[in-house]
Formats: C-alpha cells, sequence, structure tokens
C-alpha cells in the first residue's frame, strides 16, 4: 500500500485503538480502582477492583480476596463489570474488522467498497467501545468523590480515593475515541476502486499468430480520415 495521507490515518488509527483496548482490558483486570490508607495502621493500604479487594503489606506482600457474590456489590460496580466486559469485546471486534478493512490487507473477494465499510463499522465499535469505559469510569470516580465529602459520615472513618485504573481507563478511552473518528474519517475519505477503461489494452497478449488473437483484446484508436501522415 502506498503511504498516503489515507493510509497514515488507517495505520494511526489502528494503533490508537490497539491501545485503548490494551488499557481498557488491564482496567477490567486491576483492582486498582479505588485506594484506601488506614491512619490506624499505616503498614497496610487497601485497594479495591471489580473482581476482588486487595490488601497491600508495607512489606510487598499482597492479600487479595474475590467478591462473593455479585449483588452484594455497590450499583455502580456491577454496571461497570457489565460495561467494561463489554467494551472489552466491542473493541477486539472493532480491531478485527479495522484489520480486514485496511488498505494493507489484501483478501480475494473483498472490493474497496467492503473495506471502506468495514472502517467505518469497526470506528463505530470503537466509539461504542469508548462510552463503555468512560462511562463506568467516571461513575465510579463520581461516586467515590460523594463518599469522600459525605457529611454524614464521621471523619474519623477512612475515606477511599481514585486509584491507579481509573485514571488508565479515562487515557484508555480517549485513545478508542480518537481511532474510532480516524478510522470514520479514513472511510468517508476513501475512494472506490476506479474501474479499467473498456477498450484498454492488457499488458500481456495471449501467444499464438495474430488469427488466433481475439479482437476483444486490443482495438488501437481509429484514425480520423481527413488527417494526413
Amino acid at each position: 500500500m502506498a503511504w498516503n495521507f489515507n493510509g497514515k490515518i488507517q495505520l494511526g488509527a489502528l494503533l490508537l485503538s490497539l491501545l485503548g483496548w490494551i488499557c481498557s482490558c488491564v482496567t477490567t483486570a486491576v483492582p486498582l480502582w479505588k485506594n484506601l490508607n488506614l491512619e490506624l495502621n499505616e503498614m497496610e493500604n487497601w485497594s479495591m477492583g471489580l473482581w476482588e479487594v486487595c490488601i497491600i503489606q508495607e512489606e510487598g506482600a499482597i492479600v487479595c480476596k474475590t467478591f462473593e457474590s455479585f449483588l452484594a456489590l455497590p450499583q455502580e460496580f456491577r454496571a461497570s463489570r457489565i460495561l467494561m466486559v463489554a467494551s472489552n469485546g466491542l473493541g477486539f471486534l472493532g480491531l478485527l474488522l479495522s484489520s480486514l478493512g485496511s488498505d494493507c490487507f489484501q483478501l480475494q473477494g473483498v472490493s474497496w467498497r467492503l473495506k471502506k465499510w468495514l472502517r467505518f463499522f469497526a470506528g463505530v465499535l470503537a466509539e461504542v467501545a469508548a462510552a463503555s469505559t468512560l462511562f463506568p469510569v467516571s461513575w465510579v470516580a463520581y461516586s467515590t468523590v460523594q463518599d469522600f465529602w459525605d457529611e454524614h459520615i464521621p471523619e474519623i472513618v477512612p475515606r477511599w480515593e481514585f486509584g491507579e485504573a481509573l485514571f488508565l481507563g479515562w487515557v484508555a478511552g480517549v485513545f478508542l475515541v480518537v481511532g474510532g473518528l480516524l478510522l470514520i474519517c479514513s472511510a468517508w475519505m476513501a475512494k472506490d476502486e476506479p474501474l479499467s477503461p473498456p477498450n484498454a489494452c492488457p499488458l500481456a497478449l495471449p501467444t499464438g499468430s495474430p488469427a488466433e488473437i481475439p479482437e476483444r483484446f486490443c482495438h488501437p484508436p481509429s484514425r480520423h480520415r481527413d488527417l494526413v501522415i
């Protein structure tokens, strides 16, 4: 593929979508959505994720316990589980479609028009995956802020704070948004495959005597009768 402007857009979109999908998968897996520092015991730090809660001790030991009940989780964590898993699946499907629709990928039976629509749908999937990542991350962040400044909770009670996974989730959402927009732009900028002219001569003629060559292979342009050479 010639590295024209549209080709560079496709490559950038594919890389950004891949980075966003990887960051989204890491955000889903790590137990770092919320952090808690205990003033009474500074040697232990608590961290909570979508799947488990962990205690990180000062010596470096980590003890984790998986949540036993899905219904016992807070409302934002239940929704975040579903949306983050959906985001990972949609992001992977978008990467697959964008790879098939890229001009670098040549497959028999896949036309240029089909490649254009594959990139368009891949961009739409990337945008949906971005929304499925940004919404739960922002919801958990909003809930954390609300609980942190809740006046009804005594000051002696420790407060949860933002975990590193929230920031990684925002980065993943931005990557997916930009990658999806670039895919959609590359689809609308693409042109259909140009058709060869009907009277064009083939690059290679079949071997044989002139009488055996069909007339359809080459029709030289007719000269004007009044043209004097």
